[in-house]
C-alpha cells in the first residue's frame, strides 16, 4: 500500500534509518516503511540515488524562465528515476544552500517551490520521478504526492550518504543569460555535468566559453534560456567555440557585445606591401608595418575600456590605370605575396582585413582568389565599390558602385566560407563615401551569424566635410558597425585619437592612410 504524505513531518532520526534501510534494498521502486528496519540487507545493495539519463537531442535550449522552471527543466532532461527529492522555496537562499549542500550526499537533485513552478507541474516531477521521499529545506511547502513521504531536513549529519549516480560524460550546461540558476547548476552537477559560464548567450563571445568548450568538446548540450537563440544555431555555435581558435582580441567574435564585458574596437594601417604610394602601410618593411600597427593601436588604449586590437588593411587587387592582361584594370596581387605581412599579424595577434578593388570584374571572383588566406581565422574581407567598374567604365574617369545584390553574394559565399570551416567570426568591412557607391544599401544582408558587416566611411578633406559625410552615411543605414578613416595627407587637419573618438558614435574600426 504507498505511503501516503502525513499530516506532520516525519522526525528525521525516523527517516534516517527508514532512508537506510531502503538504501539496502534492492527492489528500489518499493516504497521504504518506518517500521521495516529489520531483516538481512539484500547481497546486491541498489542505492537510494538518482538515475541519470542522456539528453535526448545533441543540443537543447531549455526556457528556464525563473529560478523554479530552470530547476525543473534540468531535471527533466537529465534526471530519469529519482526515489530522494530536495526541496526548497525559491525565495529562501539559506533553504536553497543547505539543499544544495545536501544534494551530492543524497544522490538526490533539488527542485524549487514557488510562484515559477506551479504546484501541478512539481507534483508531476515528483510522479515522473518516481520520488518515493520528499526532503524539504526550510519553510516550503511541497505538493502532495501519493506513495511519498514529506520529511524535513534539519539534522544531514544523520541522514545517510549514498552513492552518486554515475556521472553523464560529454554533457554541458550553459548558463549566463537568465535568473540566478544555483539550483539548476547543482543539479547539473549532480549528475556530473559540467556547467560553462556564456555570458551574453554566445559561447564564442569570450575567451573563457571558448576555453572551456574546446577543453570538453562536449556531445550533448543543454542551454538555460531562450536568449540561447534557437538550438540550430546554438550548435552551429558551440561547434565554433569547440575548435578553440580565438580572434585577436580574445573569444571568437569580432565585436562582442557581453554587458559588463570589454568590447572590441580595431586601428588600422591602410595600404599594400612594398608601396608607399598607396598608404602608410607600404611605408616600411614587414616587421616595421607590424610595429607601427602596433603604436598606431597604443595611442587608443587609454581612451575605452574596450580591447584595441591593432589592424592591418591589405590592397590585395590594385586599381589599375590599364586594362592588364586580363582585361580587368584591377591588379591582382599573388596569396604568396601577401603571405608573409598576413602571417606576421596573426603572429603578433592582429588582425588582417584584405580590400579589393575589382575593376571591371565582380567582387565575388576576386575574393575566392583569397580563400587560402581567407581560411586563416584572423583575415577578414574589405569590398572597394570605389573601384568597382562598369563594363565600359576606366578608374579616375568616374566614382564606381557595386549593386547591394553583388555585396550580398559576396556576404553569402563568406559566411558559408566561413561556416563549413568552423571558423572565428569575419569581419566584412564596405568602403563607402558615397550613398551611390553601394546601390540598394537598404537590402544589405547582415543576418548571417558568421559575418560582423561594417561600413567604412572613406571620406577625405576638411573636417566639416567629413562629418557631413558621416552623418549622410548613417542616416537611414542597415544595423552596422562603422569605421572611420583618417588620411596623412589628405585630411586639413587630420584628428588625433582623442579628436576620433570625439567622433559619435564612436568609430568601432579607425583606419590611417
Amino acid at each position: 500500500m504507498p505511503i501516503r504524505r502525513p499530516s506532520v513531518v516525519v522526525p528525521v532520526v525516523l527517516v534516517a534509518a527508514a532512508l537506510a534501510v531502503a538504501a539496502c534494498t534492492v527492489d528500489d521502486d518499493a516504497a521504504p516503511s518506518p517500521s521495516a528496519s529489520s531483516g538481512s540487507p539484500s547481497p546486491s545493495p541498489t542505492p537510494l540515488a538518482a538515475r541519470l539519463t542522456v539528453p535526448e537531442a545533441p543540443v537543447t535550449v531549455l526556457p528556464a524562465a525563473t529560478p523554479e522552471s530552470a530547476a525543473l527543466d534540468v531535471v527533466r532532461a537529465l534526471v530519469e528515476h529519482a526515489p530522494v527529492v530536495l526541496v526548497a522555496d525559491a525565495a529562501d537562499a539559506a533553504a536553497q544552500e543547505a539543499a544544495v549542500g545536501q544534494s551530492a550526499r543524497l544522490g538526490a537533485p533539488v527542485l524549487l517551490t514557488g510562484p515559477g513552478a506551479p504546484p501541478d507541474a512539481l507534483a508531476a516531477e515528483l510522479d515522473r520521478l518516481g520520488t518515493r521521499w520528499v526532503v524539504v529545506a526550510g519553510a516550503a511547502s511541497p505538493p502532495d504526492v501519493d506513495g511519498a513521504t514529506v520529511v524535513a531536513l534539519v539534522d544531514a549529519a544523520d541522514l545517510p550518504r549514498t552513492a552518486p549516480p554515475e556521472p553523464l560524460d560529454g554533457t554541458v550546461l550553459l548558463t549566463g543569460v537568465t535568473a540566478p540558476l544555483a539550483v539548476a547548476a547543482a543539479d547539473a552537477a549532480l549528475a556530473g555535468v559540467a556547467v560553462v559560464d556564456v555570458p551574453g548567450g554566445d559561447p564564442r563571445a569570450t575567451s573563457g566559453a571558448v576555453r572551456a568548450l574546446a577543453e570538453r568538446r562536449p556531445a550533448h548540450v543543454l542551454a538555460l534560456g531562450e536568449a540561447f537563440g534557437p538550438p540550430e544555431r546554438l550548435a552551429t555555435r558551440v561547434a565554433t567555440a569547440a575548435t578553440g581558435v580565438e580572434l585577436p582580441g580574445g573569444g571568437q567574435l569580432v565585436f562582442p557585445a557581453v554587458p559588463g564585458l570589454p568590447g572590441k574596437r580595431y586601428v588600422a594601417l591602410y595600404g599594400t606591401p612594398g608601396t608607399a604610394a598607396l598608404g602608410v602601410l607600404g611605408e616600411q618593411d614587414v616587421p616595421a608595418t607590424i610595429a607601427r600597427a602596433q603604436a598606431h593601436a597604443d595611442g587608443y588604449r587609454a581612451l575605452t575600456g574596450d580591447t584595441v586590437v591593432p589592424t592591418v588593411e591589405i590592397i590585395a587587387t590594385i586599381a589599375s590605370a590599364g586594362a592588364g592582361p586580363d582585361g580587368n584594370y584591377s591588379q591582382e596581387r599573388s596569396v604568396e605575396e601577401l603571405r608573409p605581412l598576413v602571417e606576421a599579424a596573426g603572429a603578433a595577434g592582429q588582425t588582417v582585413v584584405l580590400d579589393l578593388q575589382p575593376g571591371r570584374t565582380d567582387f565575388v571572383t576576386q575574393a575566392q582568389l583569397y580563400a587560402d588566406l581567407l581560411a586563416l581565422p584572423h583575415v577578414g574581407l574589405a569590398l572597394d565599390p570605389e573601384w568597382r567598374l562598369a563594363p565600359d567604365q576606366v578608374h579616375l574617369r568616374q566614382i564606381g558602385s557595386v549593386g547591394v545584390d553583388e555585396v550580398n553574394a559576396v556576404a553569402a559565399w563568406l559566411a558559408d566560407f566561413t561556416a563549413r570551416r568552423a571558423l572565428p567570426q569575419k569581419m566584412l568591412v564596405l568602403h563607402q563615401f558615397s550613398l551611390r557607391m553601394i546601390q540598394g544599401r537598404e537590402r544589405l544582408d547582415t543576418s548571417r551569424d558568421e559575418l560582423a558587416v561594417l561600413i567604412h566611411a572613406d571620406g577625405q578633406g576638411t573636417q566639416p566635410a567629413k562629418a557631413g559625410t558621416w552623418q549622410a552615411l548613417r542616416a537611414g543605414a542597415p544595423a552596422v558597425h562603422w569605421g572611420w578613416k583618417n588620411f596623412y595627407d589628405e585630411d586639413v587637419p587630420m584628428l588625433d585619437p582623442v579628436q576620433t573618438y570625439a567622433v559619435q558614435p564612436v568609430p568601432d574600426l579607425v583606419t590611417y592612410q
